[in-house]
């Protein structure tokens, strides 16, 4: 397998530290919003990366973090914290907004069949970790206290720069920080930032009460769960400055070892050819992309372009999609209802069909080629039963496992799935009236019918409830 290390900008042989564990890391969501295609796009790369590393042999384990406190937005809003931000005006506490957007974010992941993390570790719940990684670096001297912030010395680390390129005074730009006029340089960053008393997520620690700077959360935390060397770390191309940027200095300067041996970057979603983003307004969220479109359609659209490729936003591309979907789970009911047999051409089809993926999903996850290789499949297939040959059988395993166990579409009970997440959104929005209304005798009526009818429902902090279809899931867990 040769993947593309943005690090050397070129396809490396993939060969992991301590075969057959890969450990993989990627940035998850800050959960102050729904999840937009672009999240999509980003999530649907990396499941199918392990997906493809444990089809090739892999012990993976895949820890995606969930970022809900440190996240500072840009110059304008003075640093302000986008949980807090969100929970001013939604009248809720930071840690309300948190449950409620982490739920909407897993439920949209399982719609679009994301596997879930082994590890989905909250920024809030590693603050120790955090601390003792900055106390670690001003004890190496690589960073450096000012009043109750603890600052990053870039100068301290000649690395800086190597992973996206970007050197001299062009750091300071799109930091997404504040430039603060107590440091000592304007690239360095903040590890611990001093919280103010209208912060209201604070933590006591060594240089007051404070919060843990965006860049620290994701090094303390890959290591604590994957060692100080890491495999894979993945996210999207935006973060490769200067987020991931940091993460390198910070985590190798306490270190001394490499932090990540392969970095992988997803590109971006575009409309009209500008990215898709919140700040831009020009951004489709899933859940309402999931009212129009099977998610099955959507997680076929994003496949049909390569990860490091930008994916430009159309409904016609959606409708192509759509369509393509039908033909794989048209060709699958016609395998159900084939006859089987002794037929070697069908075993050879389906023998080659698997070496053409193989080829295409080791060439860099080249999705695009390994979808081309399943459909010459599936006009093959098509061929042969019109023929009236045997082998239904064979190529039904070798369908399953393509599209299925690697790519992740679901090809049967699909009918349901555009209406399923828009619903269990109602119901969720009406045991949460009920229940900040006192009404808890209606709310547990509710759920009792709900849970009759084959829904589970799960209660979480702050009067939200997880609703969905019993078994609908691969993996538990409430997030």
């Amino acid at each position: 397998m040769e993947l593309y290390n943005t690090l050397s900008r070129r396809k490396e042989e993939f060969v992991p530290l301590n075969p057959p564990f890969v450990g993989v890391y990627v940035c998850g969501p800050t959960v102050y919003g729904h999840s937009h295609l672009g999240h999509g796009k980003s999530y649907v790369a990396f499941d199918v990366l392990v997906r493809w590393l444990r089809r090739s042999g892999y012990r993976v384990r895949y820890v995606q973090n969930i970022t809900d406190v440190g996240h500072l937005s840009d110059d304008a809003d003075q640093g302000q914290d986008k949980l807090q931000r969100q929970a001013a005006l939604e009248r809720l506490e930071p840690m309300e907004v948190a449950e409620k957007y982490t739920a909407s974010y897993f439920r949209d992941m399982d719609a679009l069949n994301n596997l879930r993390p082994d590890i989905s570790p909250r920024a809030s719940g590693h603050i120790p970790e955090q601390i003792d990684l900055a106390g670690r670096l001003l004890d190496k001297g690589h960073a450096y206290v000012r009043g109750g912030n603890v600052y990053f010395d870039v100068s301290s680390f000649p690395g800086y720069g190597a992973l996206s390129g970007r050197t001299g005074g062009d750091e300071v730009m799109g930091t997404r920080v504040e430039t603060a006029s107590d440091k000592d340089d304007p690239r360095d960053f903040a590890l611990w930032k001093e919280a103010g008393p209208e912060h209201i997520l604070r933590w006591s620690s060594p240089w007051g009460e404070g919060f843990p700077g965006w860049h620290l959360e994701c090094s303390a935390m890959a290591m604590r769960y994957l060692g100080d060397t890491v495999d894979i770390h993945g996210g999207g191309l935006e973060n490769s400055f200067p987020h991931h940027e940091c993460e390198i200095a910070q985590s190798e300067a306490a270190t001394g070892k490499t932090f990540v041996r392969f970095w992988l970057h997803n590109n971006m979603v575009t409309v009209g050819g500008r990215k898709m983003g919140k700040s831009l307004g020009n951004f489709t969220l899933l859940r309402d992309l999931f009212d129009r479109y099977d998610p099955m359609v959507v997680r076929l659209y994003i496949l049909r372009s390569h990860y490091r490729s930008p994916l430009d936003f159309s409904d016609q591309g959606l409708s192509s999609a759509e369509s393509a979907l039908e033909r794989l789970i048209g060709f699958r009911n016609r395998l159900k209802a084939g006859t089987d047999g002794p037929d070697l051409r069908a075993r050879e089809l389906a023998a080659g069909a698997e070496r053409a993926f193989a080829e295409a999903m080791d060439d860099d996850l080249n999705t695009p080629q390994a979808l081309a290789s399943l459909f010459d499949f599936v006009r093959a297939g098509n061929a042969l039963l019109d023929e009236g040959q045997g082998g239904a059988a064979p190529m039904g395993e070798t369908l399953d496992s393509l599209a299925g166990d690697v790519l992740g579409l679901r090809l049967s009970g699909a009918s349901e799935a555009p209406v399923l997440p828009g619903l269990c959104e109602v119901l969720q929005e009406a045991r949460y009236a009920m229940r900040t209304r006192k009404l808890f005798d209606e709310a547990d009526a509710m759920r009792a019918k709900l849970e009759a009818l084959g829904f589970t429902v799960k209660d979480l902090p702050g009067g939200f409830s997880e609703i969905s279809r019993t078994g609908r899931r691969e993996s538990g867990g409430s997030p």
